[in-house]
């Protein structure tokens, strides 16, 4: 680092090495074209670095309801698999007391066949639950309008087509 000149007080008016003024604002104070377009370019790759972990976050919980609903579906299948050997007859042989054996087995068929589908009614209330990433559905819109007032005008008019 040198000096260029030093006055007698011993203070250096400029040094070569470090620069006293910014070189990306222009003799008016005004910022330069090209500081602006950084610092814009840099706004929106934040932007758009935070809209995804936004969808990750809302994905994360979707998929935690998909994986319970999954759940319940395997529970149906299982129950309707396993439960229609030992409970069917059983059952069969109970009701073989007091009806023909055909009609103890068409009710017992019948009966195993409603828990089922109650087991996968509820696996599907379950995944029906899921409604996508809501949040950043609404704010990758608000983010477009923003960016774009004059285009995105015009793509909701094709979309409304």
């Amino acid at each position: 680092m040198s000096l260029d000149s030093t006055p007698t007080g011993g203070t250096p008016r400029t040094l070569s090495a470090i620069p006293l003024t910014d070189p990306n604002v222009t003799a008016s104070g005004d910022p330069t074209i090209g500081s602006l377009v950084r610092d814009a370019s840099a706004q929106v790759s934040s932007l758009v670095r935070a809209e995804v972990e936004l969808a990750k976050a809302e994905t994360m919980q979707d998929v935690k309801k998909a994986a319970t609903g999954s759940a319940f579906f395997a529970v149906a299948g299982v129950v309707a698999l396993y439960s229609s050997f030992f409970f069917f007859f059983f059952l069969t042989w109970l009701l073989n007391v007091w009806l023909p054996m055909w009609a103890a087995s068409l009710i017992v068929f019948v009966l195993m066949l409603i828990v089922a589908g109650i087991a996968a009614f509820l696996g599907y209330r379950k995944v029906k639950r899921i409604r996508g990433p809501q949040k950043t559905i609404a704010s990758l819109k608000q983010s477009q309008s923003l960016l774009s007032p004059g285009e995105h005008e015009a793509a909701d008019a094709v979309a409304r087509r």
